[in-house]
């Protein structure tokens, strides 16, 4: 799932070093710090995490999930809920693209019903990959609120749409790309803005 992040912005691939058409804008231990930081005001705010379950956005999302749930054992000393929403079906440019593979949807065996939802995703662009989310969410139960969480904010919203969360909001021109890499499946932590005819 992209938000105009670049077609290769999921799924298994090999991290470029930073060169002239790319420059680093996170690494290893900011997204550390980020996730960190996240993870303390998803308890502030939620008073505890008691009702919370983090939902991930495939792929990296979902990765991103599960770090901060393993974050949030780590402070609290207990396990919260964690999942994943596939919104394959759900996206408003189906039938623009490629066919999709559908990802995986995993609730925690107590679902989503009367909980916090904290939708998890790694950018967040025009909104449209959210927008796709909240419908996936409709059908699969009611939740008492749902809040969302990304590594990286780069703004052109499309949608009334805005993240509760943020790891670091990045000033971005449009033809440029945002790629995150996850060591679970890049091998390496990194985020790297691309110039747009970067391949």
């Amino acid at each position: 799932m992209s938000d105009s992040r670049g077609p290769d912005s999921r799924g298994p691939s090999s991290a470029p070093q930073p060169g002239h058409d790319s420059r680093a804008v996170l690494e290893a231990p900011d997204i550390h710090r980020a996730l960190t930081r996240i993870a303390h005001e998803i308890l502030e705010r939620t008073k505890g995490a008691d009702d919370v379950v983090l939902l991930g956005i495939p792929t990296r999302g979902a990765t991103l999930a599960r770090r901060l749930g393993d974050r949030i054992e780590q402070f609290e000393g207990r396990k919260i809920p964690i999942g994943s929403i596939d919104i394959t079906m759900y996206r408003d440019d189906l039938r623009r693209g490629p066919v999709r593979p559908l990802g995986p949807t995993e609730l925690p065996p107590d679902g989503i019903d009367g909980r916090v939802v904290v939708l998890v995703d790694d950018v967040l662009y025009s909104g449209r990959t959210v927008r796709a989310a909240l419908d996936a969410l409709n059908d699969l139960g009611r939740p008492t609120a749902v809040q969302l969480a990304t590594l990286v904010d780069r703004g052109h919203r499309e949608l009334p749409i805005r993240a509760d969360y943020v790891g670091k909001n990045l000033p971005t021109a449009k033809s440029e790309k945002v790629k995150v890499y996850l060591n679970e499946i890049d091998g390496r932590d990194a985020v790297l803005l691309m110039k747009g005819d970067t391949k």
